[in-house]
């Protein structure tokens, strides 16, 4: 019982000290740390609570200031020259090969004879049906002055007329094949690499070489769907090749009439003189469409920060950096096209980007134009 009451008088001793003794003083009353010295603290506490408020120190930033400016819309693609015509070079019909006039890499001219298959056996037959048709011939003339004494029937006579008719068009038919032998060029140009020789037995799907046409060739390259309004034929476009350092020039003589769904672009063809042979088949591109000048907002392209919905930028406003979304057009080497979201005259933050966020302080300490 004694035990219980000392720790009883304890208890209250503790309690009693605490609200006597241990009390908080009052701040803004003369006392324990008043006076003089409470107003330059109630200060400093102010200023920290303004610091807290406006976020922090302020971010020193360099700044673009938005303007148009005139934009030489250009569009670069890839593409890759073709021989303005190619064909594989075939007889049309079989048999030996007797005259076989390919040089490798040689130009032909429209017409010139490329091959002569061996025709002995048309030819012996074109000479049966030639005496043939003149023995008709002779015996047409011999009835017709006996159906006019009325020697023989009018039957008779046209069975007569009618196998001249037959012996001309198997005629025909054999002249026919006899062209058949003789290979010619359908167009000037350069012959490739032939794959077979002089005596060869060849058929119609044996391929004697390749006949190609590099004067003019074309050039096929593809555009993003987005520019196929700006696109009529007829327009110049510049080209590049590795290893050549001029520029070359070619005229768009066809477009695509579709888009093609899976890489959504538009695929053109131009022509490009080539008297050299400078331009080879199968080359690898780099073309250039100028497209119309128009007026532009551009802004440097470090001041775009990707996000998950599209494109974003940090502006200047009231002291604070402003997210602002943004919609972009063509971009060269240092500069992208802003098709919405800025206006003309708006401070563009282009430093410091990765540690702003919304509404942070900032202090310009530069300006570029």
């Amino acid at each position: 019982m004694r035990t219980i009451l000392t720790i009883v008088a304890v208890v209250a001793v503790l309690v009693l000290g605490k609200i006597f003794f241990f009390k908080k003083p009052d701040l803004g009353e003369k006392g324990p740390g008043g006076g003089a010295g409470a107003a330059p603290s109630g200060a400093k506490g102010g200023e920290k609570g303004k610091d807290m408020k406006g976020g922090g120190p302020a971010v020193a930033v360099n700044v673009f200031v938005v303007n148009t400016e005139s934009l030489d819309n250009v569009i670069t693609s890839s593409g890759t020259i073709f021989p303005n015509e190619e064909i594989e070079l075939r007889a049309e019909a079989s048999g030996r090969i007797l005259t076989l006039n390919i040089k490798e890499g040689s130009r032909v001219a429209a017409g010139q004879v490329i091959a002569k298959i061996k025709d002995t056996d048309l030819q012996a037959q074109l000479k049966k049906l030639n005496f043939e048709i003149e023995l008709a011939k002779q015996t047409e003339a011999r009835q017709k002055k006996l159906l006019d004494i009325n020697a023989i029937s009018k039957e008779e006579y046209e069975i007569t007329a009618n196998k001249i008719n037959t012996l001309n068009a198997d005629k025909e038919l054999i002249e026919a094949n006899l062209e058949k032998t003789v290979l010619k060029a359908p167009f000037a140009g350069k012959i490739g690499l032939k794959n077979v020789s002089q005596g060869a037995y060849v058929t119609p799907t044996t391929s004697l070489a390749t006949l190609v046409q590099t004067n003019p060739v074309k050039v096929d390259f593809s555009i993003p769907e987005k520019y196929s309004t700006l696109i009529r034929v007829g327009r110049n476009v510049k080209f590049e090749v590795e290893g050549q350092p001029e520029a070359h020039y070619a005229n768009v003589v066809a477009i695509d009439p579709k888009i093609d769904p899976n890489l959504r672009t538009l695929k053109l063809r131009a022509l490009a003189k080539n008297p050299a042979d400078r331009l080879v088949p199968g080359m690898f591109v780099r073309v250039s469409v100028d497209l119309d000048i128009a007026q532009a907002i551009m802004i440097p392209t470090e001041a775009v920060v990707p996000v998950l919905k599209g494109k974003k930028v940090y502006v200047v406003r009231n002291g604070k950096a402003d997210e602002v979304m943004i919609e972009t057009g063509v971009r060269n080497d240092k500069k992208i096209q802003v098709t919405s979201g800025l206006r003309t005259g708006d401070s563009l933050i282009v430093s410091g980007i990765m540690a702003l966020k919304k509404d942070a302080p900032v202090k310009v300490k530069g300006a570029n134009k």
